[in-house]
C-alpha cells in the first residue's frame, strides 16, 4: 500500500482555523466538508508525529488512523482505541481541551495501555485573530 502524502502544516492549520469560531462557541457548526477537512488533516498529522500501528484513533464519521509505535494490530477490534466526536477531537488537537478533562467529561474514550496520546497534543495552535 503506498504511503500517504505528508500533511502540509499550513494546510492543516488553515483547515482548523476555518472551524475555530465554532470551536470557540461563536458560530454554528461548519459545513460538513470544512469539518471533515479539519478532522482528517489533524488526525493524519497525529499519524505522522506518532508513527506506528498500536493505537487506533477514531473520530466518526470522518476518519480513523493508526499511530504510536508498538505491536501492530491486524484483525478485529484493536486493544488500544481512542474514540471521540469531531468537536472534542479538534478541541484536543488545538489545546483548548485537556486529555484528562475530556476523559472526565465522558467526551473521550481511551482503552488499552497505550491509548493515551496526550503527549502529542496539541497538534496545532490556532489563536484568536
Amino acid at each position: 500500500m503506498p504511503s500517504r502524502r505528508a500533511v502540509d502544516p499550513g494546510e492543516m492549520r488553515e483547515a482548523v482555523a476555518a472551524v475555530r469560531p465554532w470551536l470557540d462557541g461563536e458560530a454554528p457548526q461548519p459545513a460538513r466538508a470544512e469539518l471533515a477537512d479539519a478532522v482528517r488533516l489533524s488526525l493524519r498529522t497525529l499519524e505522522q508525529v506518532a508513527p506506528g500501528n498500536s493505537v487506533e484513533v477514531r473520530v466518526p464519521p470522518f476518519a480513523a488512523v493508526q499511530c504510536v509505535a508498538g505491536p501492530r494490530h491486524t484483525r478485529g477490534t484493536p486493544p488500544n482505541v481512542v474514540e471521540t466526536n469531531p468537536r472534542t477531537w479538534l478541541l484536543l488537537a488545538t489545546g483548548r481541551l485537556g486529555w484528562a478533562e475530556a476523559l472526565e467529561r465522558g467526551e473521550l474514550t481511551a482503552s488499552g495501555s497505550r491509548s493515551d496520546v496526550s503527549q502529542w497534543l496539541p497538534l496545532v495552535r490556532v489563536d484568536n485573530p
